[in-house]
């Protein structure tokens, strides 16, 4: 599965970059990175949710659930469950506490939906006691070392995880293992060869601790599989059904300021619903000749003459009856005219 959309996800890179920049979300300057086979959570969710136009939108139950929670901004930023917190590297219960190991108490963003315990999270399919590569992204490169620990026989899969549900030897160390690909890119990651526990049957967790030797810095990921014989198949992504029907949210476009070849506008997102929305996406057709140069407090995206803006992760949740507005900048040619614009809620 990995490697069938990693042409989509190739394509999408440079936009997802880009995106990242005008939203203004700057990464930290660190080590980041997150199993990509066998697959974490972030990750996962982030391929169920890719779209041809660059916005991210989750089919999977347990994806759209940790969106809910947490918003938009982890899925663009899948490879930096990290935490800096720790006196030395590597640190387990000492730093992470029980029941916020998903999202390993991450002081980069907020991972705390991917704690929850859902039976509906994407998994991949694996054979008890069988040797399979590992492949761990690199968004970020650094010397270090990963483990992969996993739960025990009968854990108990309705609570989130704690470190009393892991085995306390890690079943597979790696240290400095080989790469491939250029850092910064979906395509590269560290990988390395693991023998799988045996005895295993059904629904466990796998969990990566990347301790970096270079800083006290540590990523880590939760990776949900289940042992029935699978060759490392994955399941759960898009195949929860379409996504709800979307709702209608309003969207009133006005134009601030002008000066000769440009203008900057203002778009006002609110939600005339009586529940709260999750997310907003809104999407207009620019006149010939009309390009957008910059753009602050939402996602954007243009595809030929349809330019689309989405949420940015921190206004993605409206109240019922609240509002938002993103601003942009653009160049034409001739007049500037307001166009029809539309607005969903997904």
């Amino acid at each position: 599965m990995r490697r069938r959309r990693r042409t989509l996800r190739t394509a999408l890179l440079a936009t997802l970059c880009a995106l990242a920049a005008t939203v203004l979300v700057a990464a930290p300057a660190s080590a980041h990175g997150a199993m990509e086979s066998i697959g974490s959570r972030t990750f996962l969710c982030y391929e169920d949710g890719l779209t041809s136009t660059g916005q991210i939108v989750p089919q999977n139950s347990a994806c759209q659930a940790a969106v809910a929670s947490s918003g938009t901004t982890p899925l663009y930023n899948w490879f930096a469950v990290g935490n800096r917190s720790g006196a030395t590297s590597g640190e387990t219960s000492a730093l992470i506490p029980d029941g916020d190991l998903c999202s390993g108490d991450s002081n980069y963003y907020d991972f705390s939906g991917f704690d929850q315990a859902n039976a509906n999270w994407p998994k991949t399919h694996l054979t008890s006691g069988s040797n399979i590569q590992i492949e761990y992204n690199k968004w970020a490169a650094h010397p270090g070392t990963f483990s992969l620990y996993i739960t025990k026989p009968g854990w108990n899969s309705s609570q989130p995880l704690t470190w009393a549900d892991l085995e306390p030897t890690p079943f597979s160390t790696a240290t400095n293992p080989a790469s491939v690909g250029s850092a910064g890119s979906v395509d590269s990651y560290y990988y390395w060869n693991a023998t799988l526990p045996s005895g295993y049957t059904g629904y466990q967790i796998i969990y990566s601790i990347w301790a970096r030797s270079d800083s006290t810095e540590t990523f880590y990921g939760c990776s949900d599989v289940d042992f029935d014989g699978g060759n490392g198949n994955v399941t759960g992504l898009g195949d929860s059904g379409p996504p709800p029907n979307p709702v209608a949210c309003s969207a009133t476009y006005s134009i601030t300021n002008s000066w000769p070849g440009g203008f900057q506008a203002s778009v006002t997102v609110k939600n005339p619903t009586t529940s709260t929305m999750y997310a907003w996406t809104t999407s207009w057709v620019m006149p010939d000749g009309e390009t957008i140069s910059s753009a602050w407090n939402g996602t954007l995206s243009q595809a030929g003459s349809l330019a689309t803006v989405a949420n940015a992760g921190w206004n993605n949740v409206l109240a019922a009856g609240a509002s938002t507005s993103y601003g942009f900048t653009a160049n034409y040619t001739g007049t500037a005219a307001v166009p029809s614009i539309s607005c969903e809620s997904p």
